[in-house]
């Protein structure tokens, strides 16, 4: 075994102990709740915020509730995608606007989909490249003002059309006066080929998951000019996230998988010693990149590459005794207002019919009673975001029709 292989598996072990006894004593899945698949097939993207998945695994927290989850490493969220629609993966790590996207049938095939639960809150960002900064720009506002003095093709790259990635820089564009539709080029990369596309100078700036905004900034050749929790704190952001079909055929099994993850989501945010779940996932295996790019930003401290390091208190978080964790209807509903806004959508949908199909919320509450995590009293929630407008999921399509900055008709 090579020396970070020694690590991972000690780091592994250590953490299992803490848990594998609990594990050993509680035999959930009996009789008719059974679960329907033994063997779960997971999806992730390699980004930080795959570690419930992982954890769930790696901790052998399936194994209480008579599962075995079995993840499976995916090169771009399209295959992702893909391989939830023909069946491929049981479930996914993965974008809830993807989610939503392929249920209307916008950025790929149509089909029903599910989101059983979200991973986590937060923790995204918005890096631009060194030679912004060269020009002066340290901001969104000052992006703003270079872009309207020296006229160009501005090149900036999201993950997925209708994504979360996609949302947050359109928002973030748009709350500094620049309509991503018009005023730039929006291209899609995958999450791990963002830093080598800005390397050779293929984009101005990208929104994606950690750490591949940490790497530009420990590369030398980005900064990071927002966190996504600047723009909304608290927002959702990955999924766990299958097919209607898959839940229907399955329910027992989506319960299995929606408490085993929920259990390892309470167990990283309550990690005294984070270092060891950040060395698991920079593995080969998961990440696949360096210790000192992932630790940082996994225990909130942040160096934006201009000279500021600071500790942020709403950096990326996975449970907060299951309130991170719940699929709040006004959740997804949010990302449909966004892809009308951006002209993704024709027409306003069923806003709160379209939510009401996809996120399980009685699989959640099911599973969560068996995991011993609370449950919020409403299934809407109310957040300010960076514009100063509130969104609380009450008049989606007012919502989507207000703001001043758009796209045209899809």
């Amino acid at each position: 075994m090579t020396r970070r292989k020694v690590v991972v598996a000690s780091a592994a072990a250590s953490i299992a102990s803490l848990i594998a006894p609990q594990v050993r004593q509680t035999a959930w899945a009996q009789g008719s709740d059974a679960p329907e698949k033994k063997e779960v097939k997971v999806g992730f993207i390699p980004l930080t915020d795959c570690a419930s998945v992982v954890m769930a695994s790696v901790l052998k927290l399936d194994e209480k509730y008579g599962i075995k989850i079995i993840p499976s490493k995916e090169a771009s969220w399209a295959s992702v995608r893909d391989k939830l629609v023909n069946g491929e993966l049981d479930a996914a790590h993965v974008l809830y606007g993807l989610i939503y996207g392929v249920q209307l049938g916008i950025g790929g095939p149509k089909k029903d989909m599910a989101v059983l639960m979200t991973l986590n809150q937060n923790g995204q960002g918005i890096t631009l490249s060194n030679q912004l900064k060269d020009k002066g720009v340290t901001n969104g506002e000052q992006l703003a003002a270079l872009m309207k003095k020296e006229k160009r093709e501005y090149t900036f790259a999201q993950t997925f059309p209708t994504g979360t990635h996609a949302m947050w820089l359109y928002y973030w564009l748009a709350a500094n006066g620049i309509n991503p539709m018009t005023d730039a080029k929006v291209i899609t990369v995958p999450p791990p080929q963002m830093v080598a596309n800005m390397r050779v100078g293929n984009m101005d700036g990208y929104c994606v998951g950690e750490p591949w905004n940490a790497r530009a900034v420990f590369d030398k050749i980005g900064f990071s000019a927002a966190a996504t929790q600047d723009i909304w704190t608290g927002h959702p952001e990955k999924v766990l996230g299958t097919s209607d079909e898959w839940v229907k055929k399955n329910p027992n099994t989506a319960r299995a998988l929606v408490a085993a993850i929920l259990e390892a989501s309470r167990f990283i945010d309550q990690e005294v010693d984070k270092k060891k779940t950040a060395t698991i996932l920079a593995d080969k295996a998961y990440v696949n990149t360096a210790m000192e790019v992932i630790e940082d930003r996994w225990e909130g401290k942040y160096d934006n590459g201009l000279g500021k390091k600071w500790t942020d208190p709403n950096a990326m978080k996975f449970h907060l005794d299951g309130a991170v964790n719940f699929p709040y209807l006004s959740d997804g509903m949010w990302f449909l207002t966004q892809h009308k806004r951006w002209g993704l959508l024709k027409e306003h949908p069923d806003y709160m019919g379209v939510a009401k199909a996809i996120n399980k919320i009685d699989i959640y509450k099911q599973a969560a009673t068996a995991a011993k995590v609370a449950i919020p009293k409403s299934d809407m929630r109310s957040s300010k975001l960076i514009d100063g407008v509130t969104w609380d999921g009450s008049n989606p399509r007012a919502y989507a029709d207000a703001f001043k900055i758009k796209g045209g008709a899809a």
